[in-house]
């Protein structure tokens, strides 16, 4: 039943944290009024009310959040009920110190903060489990109940020695002998060879940095740990007797865990969105852009519609710049998530608190404490909206394209001494000198203003569904990726590959051949050397045909050929004249390789001339969309929903390929008429 509610209406909510307010009653009642004027239908509860659960260890106190989870009910809001294992009271960390995390100092943390647990404790597991069990055997069957939020946020990472004595554990598993893991790690570099599994130590500041196979293990530890966390929590709630669906909140590209090892834990994906709107008011997309990529990459983990969990109705409180959003862009963020697989708008938070840190974060409910708002009356709208939205739940986004973004990857690049390094000035993100996460949104950038849907995936999944697959800066060779991306091209598959790949295996120990490593035959060249440009120099990409010119900033590959048919050159340097661009036949398919980082103007062109050639699906079909316009394509059973999107803050009209009968209004359309920031949804049969 609880997965037929799910799938039967868009959610709408957010966190609501009633503990804060236990000694006000009338702030209870006047939550439900608001929340039913607000067509609020779900709220996530107790996600950080551990001391409000347990005030003392083994004395447990239930009965307030049963009034709570009654009265939602009673009323027609759905409970996403959270275990509170995020933030652990105060009792326990000064009666049971062992469960705070200790830093990559050395030094155990204090009380304070949230996350500040370490996931090996036996203790922490056994009090979390106990909780977990408890609230499933006293709520995992209560009508209400459509959902378990499991923590909030998992992240961080804890030195103790429990979690030293478990990643040494972790190391004996997977490399079995301190011969192999030695050669792996390739040790020998300044006389760095073990002995035994018990001398590793995990990557500190004072110690070990310097042997990237550790780096890369100890991050590859922290995702697992976390994941058995996860599924530990799980268990518990499982153990207690609901069989209701279990979810967390991720948070996009966050950089600390691999989310895709997450897929076979969660039941649902669900995500906390909260991009950097009007940074630049007068060009919204490099924030849409990024925005609607960390959607796909968030559905691209089960391939299955995700749950937005948190967004912001205003302004958050911890942004460098808080800025409020315009009116009109709160329905405008919150229905790109739709457009991209989501089946919820929720919101952090319901009501501002009075006090500590988040107490200026937005929430739906202000000081105020009334509805009495521009923001309060958005959101109405957006609730009204979503309710009559409820025949896309049963639809999904079904991409013919995909971009492998890897977390393993990326962490390898982060820290491969070369090339790019984080002593020079303006390298870029202060943790990305290779600029690997931006290049992934360069190469994203034109499919989103072709409006053709497009999925995230990591080397672990399944390519055979695409037509194209774009592999940017394939560094690390994991997951037999050789041999998948080769049978994907034989099969009559498109891949386009890039500078920069084939470098390295799982364990960044380089492979001794030219590189891309096992690919050469598949792109019909290999790469002979790489020239690293500063942030002042560029060179020029020239198209063989027409004698287009592109700017290439970053990394130059320069590569020698064999099979493969040059499709544009260098224009400067003494490799002036050499390939920039190829194309290779291997099978039934082709491999593109494209030698240097090229800008976004180069990647429209280029996508725009091959998704047409392989006809992949488009949104609006061939609709020519204005600029900082996109639209989105979700598939159902009995119906196609397109979403079209207008990121400027003026109206845009624009002439429809062919006619669309309008979801909302039963229309039929066929000049598209989009206000500032507005958002229309069109169906096909």
């Amino acid at each position: 039943m609880k997965w037929n509610v799910l799938n039967e209406q868009m959610l709408h909510g957010g966190d609501y944290n009633p503990d804060q307010w236990l000694d006000r009653p009338d702030i209870l009642e006047k939550d439900i009024e608001l929340m039913k004027a607000s067509h609020v239908n779900a709220a996530s509860v107790g996600i950080f009310a551990w001391a409000a659960l347990e005030p003392e260890e083994g004395r447990y106190e239930f009965d307030w959040l049963e009034k709570i989870i009654n009265n939602l009910y009673d009323n027609g809001i759905y409970t996403v009920l959270a275990t509170p294992s995020g933030a652990r009271p105060v009792w326990m960390a000064l009666n049971h110190p062992e469960v705070l995390r200790v830093g990559p100092d050395l030094v155990r943390n204090h009380m304070g903060a949230r996350h500040n647990h370490c996931y090996t404790s036996p203790y922490y597991r056994e009090k979390v489990w106990n909780i977990d069990k408890k609230l499933s055997e006293r709520f995992g069957r209560h009508p209400g109940v459509i959902l378990w939020h499991l923590s909030n946020e998992y992240g961080g990472e804890c030195y103790c020695p429990l979690c030293q004595q478990e990643f040494r554990n972790w190391l004996k598993k997977k490399y079995g002998t301190i011969e192999a893991l030695n050669k792996q790690w390739w040790t020998s570099f300044w006389s760095h060879t073990y002995s035994s599994f018990d001398q590793i130590e995990p990557p500190i500041p004072k110690g070990e940095l310097s042997v990237h196979g550790l780096v890369l293990d100890w991050r590859r530890f922290v995702t697992d740990r976390t994941v058995d966390f996860c599924a530990w929590e799980k268990a518990a709630v499982r153990a207690g007797g609901s069989d209701v669906p279990v979810t967390t909140n991720l948070m996009g590209f966050y950089d600390g865990l691999n989310y895709f090892k997450f897929r076979d834990v969660l039941d649902i994906v669900s995500w906390d969105n909260y991009p950097f709107w009007h940074r630049n008011p007068a060009d919204e997309s490099d924030t849409a852009i990024q925005a609607a990529a960390s959607h796909d990459l968030m559905r691209s983990i089960k391939q299955e519609p995700f749950l937005l969990m948190e967004s912001v109705p205003g302004a958050v409180n911890w942004q460098p710049v808080c800025r409020l959003k315009k009116p009109g862009m709160h329905e405008l963020s919150s229905l790109q998530a739709v457009a991209h697989g989501s089946n919820s708008v929720q919101y952090f938070q319901w009501r501002k608190s009075r006090g500590s840190s988040e107490k200026f974060h937005g929430a739906v409910v202000g000081h105020d404490g009334t509805g009495n708002t521009r923001m309060f009356r958005e959101i109405t709208a957006l609730g009204k909206r979503l309710e009559n939205l409820k025949a896309l739940t049963a639809s999904t986004v079904k991409p013919e394209a995909a971009i492998i973004f890897d977390w393993e990857n990326r962490w390898a690049l982060d820290q491969m001494q070369g090339l790019l390094n984080n002593s020079f000035e303006n390298m870029g993100r202060p943790n990305d000198p290779k600029h690997y996460f931006p290049t992934i949104l360069d190469n994203y950038s034109a499919f989103w203003r072709m409006g053709i849907p497009v999925d995230l995936v990591d080397m672990s999944c399944d390519f055979s569904s695409y037509k194209l697959v774009i592999a940017p800066m394939l560094y690390m060779q994991r997951e037999n990726i050789v041999q998948k991306l080769r049978s994907f091209v034989e099969n009559g598959g498109t891949l386009v590959g890039t500078y920069w790949s084939g470098l390295v295996n799982e364990n960044d120990l380089c492979h001794q051949s030219f590189n891309p490593f096992g690919m050469q035959d598949l792109f019909g060249l290999y790469s002979e050397e790489i020239d690293a440009l500063w942030p002042d120099q560029k060179n020029w990409l020239v198209m063989k045909d027409d004698g287009r010119r592109y700017e290439l900033t970053d990394l130059c590959d320069i590569v020698k050929i064999s099979t493969a048919e040059v499709l544009a050159c260098y224009a400067d340097d003494f490799y002036a004249g050499a390939p920039a661009l190829t194309k290779n036949s291997f099978g039934k398919g082709t491999a593109y390789y494209l030698a240097a980082r090229a800008g976004r103007d180069f990647f429209f062109d280029f996508y725009n001339a091959l998704t047409k050639d392989l006809d992949v699906t488009r949104s609006l079909g061939s609709s020519e969309l204005p600029a900082n316009v996109t639209a989105s394509l979700r598939i159902g059973p009995d119906a196609q929903f397109v979403i079209v999107q207008n990121y400027n803050a003026a109206p845009v009209s624009f002439t429809a390929a062919a006619a669309l009968t309008d979801f909302e209004t039963g229309e039929a359309v066929s000049v598209i008429n989009l206000q500032p920031y507005g958002v229309r949804i069109f169906y096909k049969n």
